[in-house]
């Protein structure tokens, strides 16, 4: 058993390091062979194998004869997983995948703020509105902003009640990670953001489903418009 947990935390500890390595293009398109990876991470290639089975497994790399392990690209990568979404997220992001994270957000978090209105329990209201005030306590660079962030969004989503939603709150999780840093380091950008996150929570505690699927959709397009202005990049807009 013990032998067992030693090698599985070391595939981890190589699926990590090949990871950081991808997104790093550390690579370039093709992976080395097995056995060059294996001295480079001081591991068997059966510890080797595995890890790079998992990527397989997630459809972040392709097998092609005569070629070897082929990088696929990010787009292709299972994002479902919550693994891949974290490392999708580590990757610099470019404007094409803030426009699709923005837009995959306006899908999502409206509906799931209407529902949240609608079907939160009182439990469930209560605890948005605590991980609004510890996300308000907060300041964007302290220790806790982005983790008090998240806990509300994945709050809301869960209160919707709505398995599906639920099972995307690791993308929305993800996207904040990648949007927090452009859009609250603009000036006046934290007092925005807790003005439209407070607008949304308001109308959840009044039960006022309409309201909070627009307040989330002001939400979600103030946060398109600063990042079009901050990167100087066409309108990033989910319409």
């Amino acid at each position: 058993m013990e032998q067992g947990n030693k090698d599985r935390s070391l595939v981890s500890k190589v699926m990590d390091g090949l990871v950081t390595g991808i997104v790093e293009e550390k690579y370039g398109a093709v992976l080395p062979p097995q056995d060059v990876l294996s001295k480079e991470f001081d591991v068997s290639r059966t510890v080797m194998r595995e890890a790079l089975s998992m990527l397989l497994a997630r459809e972040m790399l392709d097998v092609r004869p005569k070629i070897g392990t082929r990088i696929r690209p990010m787009r292709d990568w299972r994002m479902i997983d919550e693994d891949v979404v974290s490392w999708r997220f580590r990757a610099k992001p470019d404007p094409v995948f803030l426009r699709d994270v923005i837009e995959f957000r306006a899908l999502i978090e409206p509906r799931a703020c209407a529902q949240a209105a609608a079907r939160g329990t009182a439990a469930e209201i209560a605890g948005i509105r605590e991980a609004f005030d510890l996300f308000r306590s907060s300041r964007p660079g302290e220790s806790g902003y982005q983790g008090a962030d998240e806990l509300l969004h994945t709050r809301i989503v869960s209160a919707s009640g709505n398995q599906f939603f639920q099972q995307m709150a690791t993308i929305i999780r993800g996207a904040l990670s990648a949007i927090n840093p452009i859009v609250a380091g603009r000036e006046g950008g934290w007092e925005a953001v807790i003005g439209t996150h407070g607008r949304v929570v308001e109308a959840i505690e009044r039960r006022d489903p309409k309201e909070a699927e627009a307040a989330s959709i002001a939400m979600i397009d103030f946060t398109a418009e600063e990042i079009r202005h901050a990167l100087s990049i066409e309108p990033l807009g989910h319409t």
